[in-house]
């Protein structure tokens, strides 16, 4: 696998709470991503704020106190839109089948694995980000083509979306160096009724 990543400085929770193993799989992904470290699982769910997610979770499986399953029952609930990779010394078993996690990678991670997994989750959820920005999107440009400028001035709704919907742009186009060319592909679609 290669060790270059299409994501410039993705966002990564790195939850494990052996501190030289958080540390060593922090230094795989230094200058590539921007990484916050918690050494428990009651730190991670201390440190993630569900209105600035982050994109990736590198999430180890066994840990005191909150093991990793709980901190993702946890997370999951909390319905944010971040990718998490178990990174983990346990070997997957037929229970893993009920965890909702994007990927398992099992320890020791070498760094190019480590940067590879965090890249192509990136790449997953900006496309999943994608998919929703196109629903909102197009709500706000049957809006606007339907109704006079005056009657959206101070619709709190309708600020709403499309402050939602510039925040999904923005963090898909952050993700997928390429989704500029996937937006402008939707902007050809004439919405005015006759």
């Amino acid at each position: 696998m290669s060790g270059e990543m299409r994501v410039t400085l993705p966002r990564v929770l790195l939850v494990d709470d052996e501190k030289e193993v958080a540390d060593a799989y922090a230094l795989r992904l230094e200058d590539v991503a921007d990484v916050t470290i918690a050494y428990s699982g009651e730190e991670a769910l201390e440190t993630v704020d569900p209105a600035d997610a982050p994109d990736v979770v590198l999430l180890d499986r066994h840990m005191p106190g909150l093991s990793g399953d709980e901190v993702l029952k946890e997370l999951r609930d909390m319905e944010m839109r971040t990718q998490v990779i178990m990174v983990t010394a346990i070997d997957p078993g037929l229970e893993i089948l009920d965890l909702p996690f994007d990927e398992y990678l099992c320890k020791p991670v070498e760094r190019e694995d480590v940067r590879a997994a965090v890249d192509q989750q990136c790449q997953v959820l900006a496309y999943d980000l994608l998919g929703q920005y196109f629903q909102f999107e197009s709500k706000r440009a049957v809006i606007e083509a339907e109704l006079p400028p005056e009657q959206l001035d101070g619709h709190e709704e309708f600020a709403e979306l499309d402050r939602r919907t510039d925040e999904l742009r923005d963090r898909a186009c952050r993700l997928l160096p390429d989704a500029d060319d996937v937006l402008d592909t939707f902007s050809g679609i004439d919405r005015e009724g006759y």
